[in-house]
């Protein structure tokens, strides 16, 4: 294996500590640490996990964070009231409502419904806008741990050709912005695209985030490639992401591991969105 690792964990810690010193200032200023508060509807397994990992970090910095665990049978109007209610409270900075909700529910009416100032998944139309503007706003934490990763890896972005393989909302058109915000050439690839891997050959900074464990394989990656690996998918075999590690790591010049790359960037800029809500209101 050629490629070295880039170490999610190493750097998640690093902006935790960052994070951990600048809530201290923020409680010091204020007088009062930052506060965030997440709500789960049903009780899917995955999610209460995930979630639990939230709160764990933000006991680790100083942020405050509180729970809102709502039945399987919670209406959509029950929800919207409590994301009101959450909204007008000058106590919380941060709201996230997480992902997926029970069928009854419109998930994309119920962020829409969340403050934009408190929007710390990124996710509002508001917030989408913004970073599709250019403009300043809270961007979706993935999307954001990819960029903290590459911009501490020292990668080059400037004029590098990268490929963004899915186009999701959560994660593949956010990161394109970012992607063109930091002047790379980005070609965005999905279900339909002809020749995958011919295209993500061309990419200097290759990103996967599509769902499909190993879909992508080492005739995809140009040598001397940066690769990040945003996919967590489940197989007999444990947990995968959606390049195959061994053989894109050959091609590859850093590639980040599934689990351990990715996914503890998202926790950790969860809480840069955090603070970074506290602080934006008056």
């Amino acid at each position: 294996m050629a490629a070295r690792i880039i170490d999610g964990k190493a750097v998640a810690a690093e902006v935790r500590e960052r994070v951990a010193a600048e809530v201290v200032e923020f409680e010091a200023e204020r007088g009062r640490p930052p506060a965030l508060v997440t709500v789960i509807v049903g009780d899917d397994p995955a999610s209460e996990v995930y979630v639990a990992g939230k709160h764990r970090a933000c006991e680790q910095v100083g942020i405050r964070s509180f729970h809102h665990g709502l039945s399987v049978e919670t209406t959509e109007r029950e929800l919207i009231a409590l994301v009101e209610k959450l909204n007008a409270d000058q106590d919380v900075d941060g709201i996230l409502v997480q992902l997926p909700v029970p069928e009854q529910i419109d998930p994309d009416r119920i962020i829409a419904v969340i403050d934009p100032g408190k929007d710390v998944d990124g996710l509002t139309p508001v917030n989408a806008g913004r970073l599709a503007q250019g403009m300043p706003g809270l961007v979706s934490c993935t999307p954001a741990g990819v960029m903290e990763l590459l911009r501490h890896d020292g990668v080059e972005l400037e004029g590098a050709e990268a490929v963004v393989v899915g186009r999701s909302k959560l994660v593949g058109v956010p990161v394109s912005r970012l992607l063109l915000a930091a002047n790379a050439t980005v070609t965005m690839c999905h279900s339909r695209t002809r020749d995958l891997a011919a295209v993500c050959r061309r990419a200097d900074v290759l990103i996967a985030a599509v769902g499909v464990p190993r879909l992508l394989g080492g005739d995809a990656v140009k040598p001397g490639a940066v690769v990040i690996d945003v996919g967590i998918n489940r197989t007999d075999a444990g947990l995968v992401g959606d390049v195959d590690f061994q053989a894109a790591a050959e091609a590859a010049s850093a590639i980040t591991p599934v689990p351990g790359g990715v996914g503890p960037m998202t926790v950790a800029m969860l809480l840069v969105n955090t603070l970074a809500a506290a602080r934006a209101r008056v």
